[in-house]
């Protein structure tokens, strides 16, 4: 007598998995977000490496226009040329400074030694009983005025002599000659030991005072 057995049961037979709704759009989400963040990281090495692009071709440009700056300034021909120049602008200050030179020593301005010479003259021929209150010197010593007092009058002659012997007054003379009694505070003239004179070289109309 046989007998039959089922061992037929469902819950052995091998069940699908099917994934729900929300974990799908989660996995989208999460693959969607990924590739913004890869998006966004390569976008910003993209820009970095544009920008070092930029900063190279920046310093190449001017790399090369100081080579070329530094090639034209530094060539025999632009050195060559700046020596010319310089001697140039030499050459016409020397000739400028032999110009004035040459003006100077013709005494075509003038006095060009100064009055120094003068005072040692003045200086050098001292007359007791004669002495000088003042000059005038007009110009190159053309006109010449000197001031002065003296106790006896006859010591003006000799004076005169001896300035005359000066090698600065050498083609010079006094021309005209004034003396006079000094005056008091008041105005008045009045007796003293000494008279006052004033000797000119020629008529003198308005002179330098040194």
């Amino acid at each position: 007598m046989s007998q039959q057995i089922n061992l037929f049961n469902p819950i052995f037979l091998k069940q699908k998995k099917y994934f729900s709704v929300m974990t799908m759009l989660q996995a989208l989400g999460l693959i969607v977000l990924g590739s913004m963040v890869f998006y966004g990281y390569a976008w910003y090495q993209v820009q970095q490496f544009a920008r070092q692009a930029q900063e190279m071709t920046g310093r190449y440009a001017t790399e090369q226009k100081r080579l070329v700056n530094f090639t034209n300034e530094y060539s025999p021909q632009r050195a060559s040329q700046r020596m010319n120049d310089e001697l140039k602008a030499l050459e016409a200050e020397a000739a400028a400074q032999n110009d004035l030179l040459g003006t100077l020593k013709s005494g075509a301005i003038g006095n060009t030694q100064g009055y120094s010479e003068y005072l040692r003259a003045f200086a050098r021929q001292t007359v007791s009983g004669l002495w000088l209150t003042g000059f005038d010197i007009n110009g190159d010593g053309a006109q010449i005025s000197l001031q002065g007092a003296v106790t006896a009058p006859q010591l003006l002659p000799a004076y005169i002599q001896r300035m005359n012997g000066e090698k600065v007054m050498r083609g010079k003379s006094f021309a005209t000659l004034q003396m006079k009694q000094p005056k008091s505070a008041e105005g008045q003239s009045t007796a003293h030991s000494y008279v006052e004179f004033s000797l000119h070289s020629n008529v003198v109309e308005g002179g330098e005072k040194k």
